[in-house]
């Protein structure tokens, strides 16, 4: 008992000799708590002005490209509400402050440029009421608004809202695109992913992207990895990697070894990586001619890969599962000129595959690591 009370005392006297040693001012509560409160809604503007800007470039690219999309496709107006009840808990206290919400009627947050709601005249800040007569409602508006226009199609929707305190009656015409989300998460790290229910992109590449075509640059290559069935692809190598492992393991299994699935998980792994470099090049190709039929000019936005170089320097040489970024760099800047010589010669700007586009994958495994 003696011996561990001298080793309490001796562990306290160490901590205390461990502690800062400067005289700190003293941070008053009441200030922490007003600061925490400025940040977090300048963090939430933030947020949805990039989100905006995401939703810009998705909304042309997935409607350019509806017909790669086969069937998985629905009606889209370009336009986000939101009222503090339909946003998660932790931003509830504060986003009616940050974005200008109202709790008893959704409020516009976004509207894309050139998109269906900002041709029928609906502007931000405008408070919804009213689809075709159906109540727009004040929890899991955006979800609600997705599933109406799924259900309503192309047809004209009536929107009736309120601006400034005056009742006003819009029509609204959708238009049908890939149906895919495209999300936006906070995460530094200048990164997209995919897979067959959803894009991501990470706020990071929104930072290093300078101009819009670079964005539709990254957002196009996503949609190639879902457009050409790469997640499909890959289970499918993936599993004859397994089973070609698995008859490895049974004859292992007969001599009295048992392997514990080495081979066949090893052999697993590989194949799902064996054409990883080459999906993610197809994806760069194909998601180039997206982004120009979505009316961007590319031409120069291979920089975006000088610029990802600076983030990721190990990209200038290694190319385990992407190619390496001066490879993108020069790829990109071909597709480029061969999509100019088509717009030159009026030829339809469609990706030379050599065989039938693929489906849309059905596995829920993820494309990781733009």
């Amino acid at each position: 008992m003696r011996g561990r009370r001298w080793w309490v005392i001796a562990s306290v006297w160490l901590c205390a000799a461990c502690a800062p040693s400067t005289n700190l001012p003293t941070l008053s509560p009441d200030d922490v708590a007003a600061e925490r409160r400025k940040q977090e809604i300048a963090q939430l503007r933030d947020y949805y002005e990039q989100l905006h800007r995401l939703d810009t470039v998705a909304f042309r690219i997935r409607a350019a490209n509806r017909e790669f999309c086969k069937d998985w496709v629905s009606a889209q107006i370009g336009l986000l509400a939101l009222t503090p009840q339909s946003l998660p808990r932790k931003y509830k206290s504060f986003s009616a402050e940050a974005l200008d919400l109202r709790w008893v009627r959704p409020t516009v947050v976004s509207v894309v440029d050139g998109s269906p709601a900002a041709a029928a005249g609906i502007l931000k800040g405008d408070e919804l009421m009213s689809f075709n007569g159906e109540p727009v409602p004040v929890t899991g508006t955006p979800g609600w608004i997705g599933g109406f226009l799924r259900y309503n199609g192309e047809r004209p929707v009536t929107v009736i809202l309120q601006r400034d305190g005056v009742e006003q009656k819009l029509v609204v015409n959708p238009v049908v695109g890939c149906a895919i989300p495209i999300d936006l998460e906070i995460n530094a790290d200048p990164n997209a992913a995919a897979d067959p229910r959803k894009i991501i992109v990470q706020s990071g590449i929104l930072r290093i992207t300078k101009t819009d075509a670079e964005l539709a640059l990254i957002v196009g290559h996503e949609l190639g990895h879902v457009t050409m069935g790469h997640h499909q692809k890959k289970t499918i190598n993936g599993l004859i990697g397994e089973f070609g492992g698995t008859m490895i393991d049974s004859g292992f299994l007969l001599g009295g070894i048992y392997t514990g699935r080495a081979f066949s998980n090893y052999l697993e792994r590989a194949g799902m990586m064996a054409f990883s470099v080459g999906f993610e090049r197809e994806a760069d190709y194909v998601g180039a001619y997206y982004a120009t039929r979505a009316g961007y000019d590319i031409s120069g936005a291979e920089n975006v890969w000088r610029t990802m170089a600076l983030e990721h320097p190990d990209s200038i040489r290694l190319a385990k599962t992407h190619p390496t970024s001066p490879e993108r760099f020069l790829l990109l800047q071909k597709v480029t000129a061969e999509i100019t010589d088509k717009q030159r010669r009026g030829l339809p700007l469609v990706p030379e595959l050599k065989m039938s586009q693929a489906q849309p994958a059905t596995t829920t495994a993820r494309e990781d690591n733009f």
